[in-house]
């Protein structure tokens, strides 16, 4: 990825409503030459779409878990996630290595919330869960770092 595409998906990243203009204005191109970088970097899926942020509290979501499950038998297949994709409490599912198999970030109004979804997934998906009740969270939707890629060993002095 060249260094100017770089700096766009940064841009992005911090402000997904950014302008044009003002990508524009930031990277020292032209609008016309920001808007087909930003087409190509879409249509490449480097940037994949755009999303407003929450405010979980406001919308009567104040409780986060993060709920680590695994089958109760190791046999049997392992589609927890389809199983799962119904319940919209849960905001995200990741593969893990270690005991568990995938740990879920869920979203509920309250403690009984959590408990009546704690169930659904043990139902839904033939689970065990451990669940670890988020108190704060100092920062999230961070955006990423998008380093240079490490010179090429053509571009290395000899």
């Amino acid at each position: 990825m060249e260094e100017i595409d770089r700096r766009i998906v940064t841009l992005l990243a911090h402000d997904g409503r950014m302008s044009f203009t003002d990508l524009a204005r930031e990277t020292g191109l032209s609008v016309s030459a920001v808007h087909q970088r930003v087409r190509r970097l879409e249509k490449r899926g480097v940037v994949r779409g755009y999303a407003a942020i929450i405010d979980h509290d406001a919308v009567g979501l104040p409780l986060t878990a993060f709920v680590s499950i695994k089958p109760i038998d190791p046999a049997a297949p392992d589609d927890a996630p389809e199983r799962l994709a119904h319940l919209a409490a849960i905001e995200a599912c990741h593969s893990v290595a270690g005991d568990e198999s995938y740990i879920l970030k869920v979203r509920v109004a309250s403690p009984v919330a959590l408990e009546d979804l704690l169930q659904q997934i043990r139902a839904s998906a033939n689970v065990s869960t451990r669940t670890t009740v988020v108190l704060s969270t100092p920062y999230e939707h961070r955006a990423p770092h998008v380093a240079s890629e490490p010179a090429s060993d053509q571009d290395r002095p000899a």
